[in-house]
């Protein structure tokens, strides 16, 4: 078993959950989604697949666009992007996003950014990893207050994009598109199934012994920790050399 942080855990996580995407956009401010789709790339490549186009918004090196968001909305509607990230101050067992606030709409007690595409690329993008590394009943929660962006919708209504997982740093759920709702595929190294139910505030399908997320193979970890530090320093910079400090560590604790 290799040793592996936790960071490293949701990164491979997302790379995973990319297998097959041609294009991949991650927006402004999200370190791990970006890692893990570029980690995604160096796998492709080095087994001698299809380059992946990665697309982050703010980066200048992996980000073709010259007009900012405007351009990733236009490639959406022609159906040009096969994966995105979204996430939310309130998540629910259905997949609804609420980017708003807390509290009775408009009257909120507590305010956030606001919901800007969030509802858009939801629609349209097949492939929806919805992603929030802290995971306690606050943030997951029984009925968002706001609905910025709904999991579902009714069958008479034309939608090709969705939720398809959600992606903690507890656990790894899978979306039940039939069912409406979440499914527990696997347990983060270091928590447990009691842990994970006392910091979901929905129910959600799960085996009575849920697996454990795996660790990377040598293979995948190497890559990870060399191009795509490298490539992610572009963009992340504190976030590459915080990682890098934990690996440092951790290799002091294990060897």
């Amino acid at each position: 078993m290799n040793a592996v942080t936790p960071s490293e855990v949701m990164i491979c996580a997302v790379a995973n959950l990319l297998d097959g995407s041609r294009h991949i956009a991650v927006g402004a401010a999200s370190p791990i989604p970006a890692a893990g789709a570029m980690l995604r790339r160096a796998i492709d490549e080095a087994r001698g697949g299809e380059s992946v186009r990665i697309s982050i918004l703010g980066s200048v090196d992996h980000n073709v666009f010259t007009n900012g968001s405007t351009e990733l909305f236009d490639c959406a509607a022609q159906g040009r992007i096969d994966a995105f990230f979204l996430s939310g101050g309130q998540i629910d067992g259905q997949g609804n996003i609420n980017l708003v606030g807390i509290g009775e709409y408009p009257e909120t007690k507590v305010r956030w950014p606001g919901s800007f595409g969030s509802a858009y690329l939801y629609f349209l993008v097949p492939k929806v990893i919805l992603f929030r590394e802290e995971h306690t009943p606050r943030i997951f929660v029984d009925k968002v207050d706001f609905i910025s962006a709904p999991g579902t919708s009714d069958k008479n209504t034309y939608r090709k994009g969705g939720p398809i997982a959600l992606l903690t740093g507890k656990a790894l759920f899978r979306f039940d598109k039939d069912k409406g709702s979440f499914d527990l595929q696997s347990i983060h190294p270091g928590h447990n199934l009691d842990e994970v139910a006392q910091a979901t505030g929905f129910t959600f399908g799960h085996d009575d012994s849920p697996p454990t997320t795996s660790d990377p193979d040598p293979e995948i970890l190497n890559l990870l920790r060399a191009r795509v530090l490298e490539d992610l320093s572009e963009t992340y910079p504190d976030f590459a050399n915080k990682l890098r400090a934990e690996i440092a560590a951790l290799s002091e604790r294990t060897n």
